[in-house]
């Protein structure tokens, strides 16, 4: 216990001579699914990220609130935030967003990431897409009473899978309680992802940090530096404070994670976009 502390420590002292105020690091907890959430925490903190996105499949189920007040606790007394609560709640699928929403608010989680349905954009009618946009509206307003935004994942599968499809649900939704979290897509060039981005700013959350080859195989993230220090600087212009979460390193090795935070840590204090991306 005193060597977590004392690297707690370090972490912490590291977290207080920063000078970016605007963006701040983290770790979505699912890149280590195995993990304790003591383990989680202390990793975070060792590497000295400034927060977790707890995930609700493994670390946080939904409705055990127990744990959650725990996992809250535990993350605070590491000197770390929680940014989120990473649901895998099926907006239009899921009926029990109620224990979705208790968990969270147990968790000390200022936001709630959803999902937008089961169904790429290309395969999903009109009347799902309204179906969609009211259930979500109806559990904004019922997140909105615990002080809690929700944030859909811009991902495969789901109405938020395309840059066109994402902003159209977001609009059509049309609450100032419901965000939108940015990825790059792994097929798509630097310079498409970056207009995605900024394309996101009106409603942009928190953004989850990776980096792929060309074949789909996750590499370091310091290799991918030149296009993320174009993403950070577009973000950090935007004078608005959000979290940058890892999530998942190559072949899910602690030292590669290590190694990857290091490199997120250089982008948010010394990043800027000195090259024009390609």
């Amino acid at each position: 216990m005193l060597v977590y502390w004392l690297n707690c420590q370090a972490a912490s002292d590291w977290r207080t001579e920063r000078t970016d105020l605007i963006l701040s690091t983290g770790l979505v907890s699912v890149t280590f699914r195995k993990l304790s959430p003591a383990e989680i925490v202390s990793l975070a903190a060792q590497a000295g990220l400034d927060a977790i996105e707890w995930g609700g499949d493994i670390h946080v189920p939904p409705g055990d609130l127990d744990l959650a007040r725990q996992v809250r606790d535990l993350t605070a007394s590491a000197g770390l935030q929680v940014a989120s609560y990473g649901s895998y709640h099926r907006v239009g699928y899921d009926a029990d967003f109620r224990l979705v929403l208790d968990t969270a608010d147990a968790l000390g989680a200022p936001s709630i990431r959803i999902w937008a349905g089961r169904q790429g954009s290309s395969e999903s009618d009109d009347a799902n897409r309204l179906r969609i946009a009211e259930e979500t509206r109806r559990m904004a307003n019922s997140a909105r009473e615990r002080g809690i935004g929700l944030s859909f994942e811009f991902h495969d599968g789901t109405l938020a899978d395309t840059r066109a499809s994402a902003l159209s649900l977001i609009q059509s939704i049309d609450s100032d309680n419901v965000s939108l979290y940015w990825q790059p897509q792994i097929a798509a060039a630097p310079k498409e992802n970056l207009k995605t981005l900024t394309a996101f700013f009106p409603w942009l959350s928190n953004i989850h940090v990776f980096h792929y080859d060309e074949q789909r195989r996750q590499q370091p993230l310091e290799e991918g530096e030149q296009a993320w220090r174009s993403y950070v600087d577009a973000v950090r212009g935007t004078g608005k404070p959000r979290f940058i979460l890892l999530e998942f390193v190559k072949d899910g090795e602690i030292g590669q994670f290590q190694r990857d935070a290091a490199a997120l840590n250089r982008l948010v204090r010394l990043g800027r976009a000195d090259e024009i991306v390609r």
